[in-house]
């Protein structure tokens, strides 16, 4: 069965042609139009749309029957809405775009999304403010793109919560078992760091995955920071 979501199609649609008339016209806010500023773009939009699934050609008619204009004009406006948040607040990765290396295409390694979240550990409530370094075997891992930073830095629009994905590693034998060490440095300003080890067996998969998945993902244990005591003031 196929499950997809038709509104895709038209926010992309309109995130292209929106982008490819601006390129045009060259306001001067208008300052990128690469692939991922127009992925970001569409990202915006249909978090801010309730989708439209379909499974038949049957669907696709019964959806298109509806308010096809009335739809037409709410996307196009959050485009252009999303189009100018993206262009004012441009990723910090945004310029590394081109640096991604060729994909795997041997056996590998595949890791699962590592998610957590770091919380102050008086008070329960999630960290905004806090680093995170991942590590493995003693180094620091590396991401599977640009798009995934380590470390990371959480935000308050994370609410404590961090994820990392980390680059597969090739390997000769696609049956091989091997246990990695991994290693999670915290910190935060006014707050004692802090550092959590784990270790994680995994078989060597035929091909890499490049598609996240929540389903393939390690739950690591909440992790809790203190505040720092203050020293004492001499007089």
């Amino acid at each position: 069965m196929n499950i997809h979501n038709i509104l895709e199609d038209e926010v992309i649609a309109s995130v292209n042609r929106t982008f490819d008339n601006l390129k045009e016209v060259k306001p001067d806010w208008f300052t990128c139009e690469c692939k991922q500023c127009r992925l970001d773009t569409a990202a915006y939009v249909l978090n801010r749309l309730s989708p439209k699934y379909i499974v038949s050609g049957r669907g696709l008619t019964h959806v298109l029957s509806e308010n096809e204009s009335q739809t037409s004009i709410d996307v196009d406006a959050l485009v252009m809405e999303g189009l100018k948040k993206v262009l004012t607040h441009a990723r910090p990765f945004h310029a590394s775009a081109s640096a991604d290396k060729e994909k795997e295409t041997g056996p590998v390694f595949n890791f699962p999304l590592f998610i957590g979240t770091i919380c102050n550990g008086i008070t329960f409530e999630p960290i905004s403010n806090a680093v995170i370094t991942l590590s493995k075997d003693g180094v620091p891992c590396k991401m599977i793109d640009h798009t995934w930073a380590n470390p990371t830095t959480l935000t308050s629009h994370t609410r404590g919560k961090y994820i990392f994905w980390v680059k597969p590693e090739p390997v000769e034998n696609p049956d091989e078992i091997k246990r990695f060490h991994f290693k999670l440095e915290i910190g935060a300003e006014g707050f004692e760091p802090t550092v959590y080890t784990f270790d994680l067996p995994l078989t060597a998969s035929k091909a890499a995955l490049y598609e996240p998945s929540t389903i393939n993902s390690l739950k690591i244990e909440n992790l809790y920071l203190f505040e720092a005591e203050l020293e004492p003031v001499n007089d």
